[in-house]
């Protein structure tokens, strides 16, 4: 599959990954969660799903808990709106990118100092 057509794949799952996450979940263990980019495999039958937490630990634990309790129906909706011929598994992941950020941009402001 050309890249071109993955990108275009990975950007509409996360859009109807954020989409679903925020406005259709219920389970009080989902917190502020982001949805920041999704990772297909070539024949389409896994995606990494990333995601940023705002939170403790504790919050963000119980928040890619209860993504991965509720994969199934999450998968049934990129299903139905994407319509492609294998509707991957989701698996959740979470990402640091932001933490890690922050603490480069503390070590250089020590530096500076």
């Amino acid at each position: 599959m050309t890249g071109d057509r993955m990108r275009r794949i990975d950007e509409a799952m996360r859009e109807v990954l954020s989409g679903a996450i925020t406005s259709e979940l219920k389970d009080p263990r989902v917190g502020f969660v982001t949805v920041t980019a999704v990772k297909t495999s070539p024949d389409l039958r896994r995606a990494q799903v990333f995601v940023s937490v705002l939170g403790n630990p504790g919050e963000r634990r119980r928040s890619l808990q209860a993504l991965t309790s509720a994969h199934g129906y999450l998968q049934r909706r990129v299903g139905s709106e994407l319509h492609i011929k294998n509707t991957p598994t989701l698996e959740f992941v979470y990402d640091d990118t932001a933490e890690r950020s922050q603490r480069i941009n503390e070590l250089l402001s020590e530096e500076e100092s």
